[in-house]
Parts: structure tokens; sequence; C-alpha cells
């Protein structure tokens, strides 16, 4: 039985994704801890549970989801896996981060990538990788079909949608890979975005407003 925790790190306030099962392995999705006290709240989770960290995970690169990527590959020698299609916004991280008044440490380059693959492993389970662009080029997203659950990044939020207007994005995919990727799940499926409150595909089918 997969397990989720969240974490809401940063200036940019961008959710940080703890996954894992009875085997106690964990995924780290979007490593977003910027501050030592970000930091320890994220390590001091993994410890006080007995977690271990086998994978590291980015949705898509934005600097505010790699702030804590250098941090988590370090301390628990992962490394780090994502859609190589998105090694532009890893690569442009650090001079981006600059325009926030961010000092942000190098994140370790795409080790892993995703593109193609169909499923993320660890422990005794299995998070199907959707392949969701629009918001940025390699975006993906990661479902948990029997827990029903997705982490759609900065794809899909309550009441809203990804922006399109940085390097990379384009409205017209975001919003195939919306009705195509995710609008195909069941509707109680609950979805976790990059920034703000979980909903539902059913809830955003009905009320979201970017949603024709």
């Amino acid at each position: 039985m997969i397990k989720l925790e969240t974490f809401t790190f940063n200036a940019f306030q961008e959710n940080t994704y703890l996954i894992w099962d009875e085997t106690l392995e964990c995924v780290i999705v979007d490593a977003g801890c910027y501050t030592n006290e970000e930091k320890n709240k994220l390590s001091s989770f993994i410890e006080n549970n007995s977690l271990k960290p086998v994978k590291l995970v980015n949705t898509h690169c934005h600097v505010d989801h790699v702030l804590g990527n250098a941090y988590c590959a370090k301390k628990y020698g992962l490394k780090l896996e994502a859609n190589i299609l998105d090694k532009y916004n890893l690569d442009g991280a650090t001079d981006y981060g600059k325009m926030f008044g961010f000092v942000v440490e190098k994140s370790p380059d795409i080790a892993v990538d995703l593109q193609n693959i169909k499923e993320l492993k660890f422990g005794n389970s299995i998070l199907e990788i959707l392949q969701i662009p629009g918001h940025c080029r390699g975006h993906i997203g990661l479902l948990a079909r029997k827990e029903n659950f997705v982490i759609t990044g900065d794809v899909l939020f309550l009441g809203s949608i990804g922006r399109t207007d940085l390097p990379g994005g384009d409205y017209d995919v975001l919003m195939k890979s919306i009705k195509n990727q995710l609008f195909v799940l069941p509707d109680n499926a609950v979805a976790y975005p990059g920034h703000g409150e979980e909903t539902t595909i059913g809830f955003e089918k009905e009320n979201n407003p970017f949603i024709n």
C-alpha cells in the first residue's frame, strides 16, 4: 500500500512529496527544500519514520522544484530521474534562481531519463509515468493506480492549470495532456499538484474555469 506525505517548501510554496510503501523504501518527488530548516524537516520525517530513500524524481525541472535536489542526492546517495526533454530547465535553474534572489546549489544532472519509461518501481510498488507536457517540454505525472491518486506537478491545480508563458510552454499541448492523460482517470482520483491543495479529477472536470 502506497503512502504519501506532502511538504510545502520555499518562497514559491512548492509541494514536495514523499511516497513509500510497506518496505519503507521511498521516492522523493520534486525536492524543493531550500533553507536548512526545510531540509531538516524533510530529513527528520524520513528518519523518524525509518524510511529508505531510493529514488529522487522531478516531475519537471523549474527552479522551485529542484532547489533540494543537490541536498537529497548527496545525503541519500541518489541519482536524479526526470524526462531528459526538461534538461534545459535544469541547466538554467541556477541563473533563473538568481533572478528571484535564490542561491541555487547546482542540481545533479539527469542520470535516468524517464522520457520512454512507463513505470517507476520501488519496494513492492509501481508508479505509472504519464507524459504530460505543456507547462514545459519534459513534464511527467506519477500515477498510483491502485491507490487512485496522481501527482500532477504544475499541469493541473485546484481550479487552475499550469502557465504556458515560460520557455517550452504550449497551451494547446497542455490542454491535450490534461484531457487525454488526466481526465481519463476516475473522477474520484485525487490529484496532488505542484502548488496548493489537492483536488480530484472529477471536481476539475466540472469546476475548473480553464477547462472547456
